[in-house]
């Protein structure tokens, strides 16, 4: 009987019920105590921000796009940026060139036309631009007319009659202009040039100084290579945004004045003397052979490092609407992050219950004051929307935690909050030099009183 009873199994254990109602109570209370966990949370909300945040980068980058195809529309009827070279001269010369042999075996040659380019030895270039803007929708776009005077002189072109014993065609020599944008010529290019007057006509023999122009047959007899060829023209065009200048002469002057107050000037060569007021812009460049990549007479093509050779003046719209709205959006998260500290050092230190989704329609708040700000500034320009969009969402905020508080003064404290950290993002964005150094200053103050605030708060409340 012994043995049998021994042998009987164990009775199965119960099945498992999880902790005691008190344990999970106790667990739950700690979950609303504990400030960690409510940091944690408010945390998460903020990261949640960030993907209406990066819809409004969006928005702010389509938006962009709109007015970069403004801008295009007006290019093509107004005129585009602007590059002006030369006057260069070609003289062609033949090259026979193998192509194959016959069923004979004799070779078979073509003859192909290549160039000799001669660039003068002076250039002097005195242009003046007159700014204007012009309207597409709602966008303004920066265009100018433009009087340039041309003037110098060809050294006598003492070249050798012949290149690697190939005859060169000094009856069949071209004067060439480069323009880039031919739509813009707003009266007949002539120019005087070794006693002569020539007029050019649209269209290039050949792309190795410039891909876009004008020439002008020029035959060369002995007399006139052996002596200067002073020319002089006077070119009318029109163009956007930017004009510039290829330095192909031995030596280069160029004079720029513009009544634009806003040039920025680029390329290869700053100007030796600039002057900039609030009425507009006097530059002088000089630029010397030494300081290119290329040589003042040459065969074949050289037009990359001719083009690289460029400089001018951009006319730039400083920080438009659309640059500052990019540069407030990326102060979006610390926005959030500011109010949503009120909110939690509010909720702790009054003792409040806020819920999360109180957090998340404050922060939604914050969102719409940008995508305001796109659509507002279009219409008034940035700093009026950007009066109209604060007051709005800070409006909206502060009436909001009247409810949520339920503390007038923590709700004025949110107000003045908002109020300053506006005011300083305002002039972060206009502020181009020292803005790094403001807002890292800014920063760092924020965080000395959050620092200060949170000395007051028990982190480890609710664990016990």
């Amino acid at each position: 009987m012994s043995d049998q009873a021994s042998e009987q199994p164990s009775p199965a254990p119960p099945p498992f019920q999880g902790p005691p109602p008190v344990a999970r109570a106790e667990r739950g209370n700690w979950f609303k105590r504990s400030y960690t966990f409510r940091a944690i949370v408010v945390g998460i909300l903020v990261l949640l921000l960030l993907i209406p945040l990066s819809m409004v980068q969006s928005l702010i980058y389509e938006r962009q796009g709109r007015k970069a195809e403004a801008e295009s529309e007006v290019s093509r009827t107004w005129g585009g940026a602007q590059t002006i070279t030369g006057p260069v001269i070609d003289v062609p010369y033949e090259v026979l060139v193998q192509v194959g042999r016959d069923q004979n075996g004799n070779v078979e040659t073509r003859s192909d036309i290549h160039y000799m380019h001669f660039l003068p030895r002076e250039l002097n270039v005195t242009t003046t631009l007159d700014p204007n803007r012009k309207h597409r929708g709602i966008y303004d776009v920066a265009v100018y007319a433009s009087r340039t005077v041309i003037s110098g002189s060809f050294a006598p072109l003492e070249a050798p009659g012949t290149i690697d014993g190939l005859k060169l065609q000094w009856e069949n020599a071209k004067v060439v202009l480069g323009v880039s944008d031919l739509r813009s010529i707003k009266e007949q290019v002539a120019m005087g040039i070794g006693g002569r007057s020539i007029s050019f006509e649209p269209g290039l023999d050949n792309y190795d100084v410039t891909a876009s122009g004008l020439s002008s047959a020029f035959p060369l007899d002995t007399a006139m290579r052996r002596t200067d060829l002073s020319f002089e023209l006077d070119l009318r065009i029109n163009g956007s945004s930017m004009y510039n200048i290829i330095p192909v002469g031995k030596i280069t002057r160029v004079q720029c004045s513009s009544t634009w107050k806003d040039p920025s000037f680029n390329g290869a060569f700053l100007p030796d003397t600039s002057s900039i007021r609030e009425d507009g812009f006097d530059a002088k460049w000089t630029v010397l052979h030494l300081n290119r990549q290329y040589p003042q007479e040459f065969y074949g093509s050289r037009r990359e490092a001719i083009d690289q050779s460029a400089f001018g003046v951009y006319l730039i719209q400083p920080v438009d609407e659309y640059q500052k709205n990019t540069r407030a959006g990326k102060y979006g998260l610390m926005l959030i992050v500011l109010v949503f500290l009120v909110f939690f050092f509010v909720e702790v230190l009054q003792k409040l219950r806020i819920h999360p989704i109180q957090y998340l329609l404050a922060g939604f708040a914050l969102c719409i004051f940008y995508t305001l700000l796109i659509a507002i500034s279009e219409h008034l320009g940035f700093g009026p929307a950007y009066i109209i969009s604060a007051m709005a969402v800070i409006g909206l905020v502060v009436f909001y935690s009247t409810s949520v508080f339920k503390v007038k003064r923590a709700t004025q404290l949110l107000g003045l909050i908002m109020l300053l950290v506006f005011g300083f993002m305002f002039a972060l964005i206009h502020e181009q030099d020292y803005a790094l150094l403001f807002g890292s200053i800014g920063l760092f103050v924020v965080l000395a009183l959050v620092m200060a605030v949170s000395r007051r708060i028990d982190w480890n409340a609710g664990r016990e």
